[in-house]
């Protein structure tokens, strides 16, 4: 997908967690394979962790009081949210002009 798109790992792998967490939790996903590229927090989100991390905590701790996640099965969660975006990024975007149809038109 870089060599299609033109766009950095740390960019793909953003956009796969957004379109993720736009379908909802995957606790009900397989658990992804581990082999592959590695991330520092940083350079993944850059300086939005926080609201990355407080975006996904939401998707699937939902708002329900007392259902709370420890950081290492967040970490996993985010994972799999990831391996679940770079799929469905893999068969929408063949070219630039397909990362530009992902964002919505008010945003755009």
């Amino acid at each position: 997908m870089r060599q299609r798109t033109g766009l950095t790992p740390n960019l793909l792998c953003r956009a796969a967690l957004m379109l993720s967490l736009e379908q909802g939790s995957v606790r009900d996903v397989p658990t992804p394979d581990e082999d592959g590229s590695e991330f520092n927090a940083y350079t993944l989100t850059g300086e939005y962790g926080a609201l990355f991390a407080g975006m996904l905590r939401f998707v699937e701790e939902g708002i329900v009081p007392g259902r709370e996640l420890d950081d290492g099965a967040l970490l996993g969660l985010l994972r799999a949210h990831i391996h679940r975006g770079v799929g469905t990024l893999s068969v929408r975007v063949k070219s630039p002009l397909d990362v530009l149809r992902l964002v919505p038109e008010a945003i755009a």
